[in-house]
């Protein structure tokens, strides 16, 4: 990764801060994009006392304006951008169908918000970052999918849909950059499996630290009987990233300590 320049939608939250840092470690100039100002300035300045080459951009990836004024100030500051991260998204409550609750109770106001954020989200960053890997004819692109859109869970409709979507765009742009603009264009995606992050901490852990009924089920379906750490999302984001995948496109790749390929039997 040493002398190339990463861009990462999201880079402050729990798995964005985490990839920032493991691939600003690994030798690249990491470029954390984030709508929030204050958020986005702690992290970075916590990773470059950490002596870490990290760099914030304010922007909001549901703007296309936004986004490719984002672009520009990045190549004002460097000649190429080699890696796009799309790491911004989430889930919100209004778009989750709880215990006691139906498709019918479901805010499309909010599924609507939840699609935007995770689709558009993706679909908006990659074609602002897209066109300078064009002209460069050479680029990375990574989305971030998730298990909810292999197998559609329970409650997480709007998030499981809208990842599934990516999943799909992750193929498509495969085809599409590959077939008019040649090998050098790259899109592939990562699956994470069940991290503790701060959007779904309630979810999985009650306040004592103890499973929640639907962390136990996950860790039921996990093999490794453990939830995954940001962490370990980082050696798989390397070898994507790496010249030396050049023959790999079109891929969405599991991290999920097994539960993927768990029948439950």
């Amino acid at each position: 990764m040493k002398g190339k320049v990463v861009c990462i939608t999201g880079g402050s939250g729990t798995l964005g801060t985490a990839i920032t840092k493991g691939l600003a470690e690994a030798g690249a100039k990491v470029f954390s994009l984030n709508r929030n100002k204050e958020k986005s300035d702690n992290v970075v300045n916590q990773l470059r006392k950490e002596g870490l080459d990290v760099h914030s951009v304010i922007c909001d990836v549901l703007d296309q304006e936004s986004m490719h004024k984002a672009v520009d100030h990045i190549l004002s500051k460097v000649e190429k951008i080699d890696v796009l991260i799309n790491g911004a998204g989430g889930n919100m409550p209004g778009a989750t169908i709880m215990p006691h609750q139906s498709i019918f109770d479901m805010k499309i106001d909010a599924f609507k918000q939840v699609t935007d954020l995770n689709l558009l989200g993706t679909v908006i960053p990659t074609i602002a970052f897209a066109r300078p890997m064009v002209d460069q004819k050479k680029g990375c692109i990574i989305n971030i999918s998730s298990m909810a859109a292999i197998n559609p869970m329970t409650r997480v409709v709007g998030y499981a849909a809208s990842k599934a979507a990516v999943d799909n765009f992750t193929k498509s742009m495969a085809v599409e950059f590959a077939n008019k603009y040649g090998e050098g264009i790259r899109v592939n995606a990562i699956a994470p499996g069940f991290l503790v992050a701060e959007q779904n901490r309630s979810l999985l852990l009650n306040e004592d630290g103890s499973l929640t009924d639907r962390g136990k089920t996950i860790i039921s379906q996990t093999p490794m009987k453990r939830f995954g750490k940001p962490e370990e999302l980082i050696s798989t984001l390397l070898w994507l990233c790496d010249d030396r995948s050049s023959f790999i496109t079109g891929i969405i790749v599991p991290i999920d300590g097994g539960f993927s390929a768990f029948s439950g039997v």
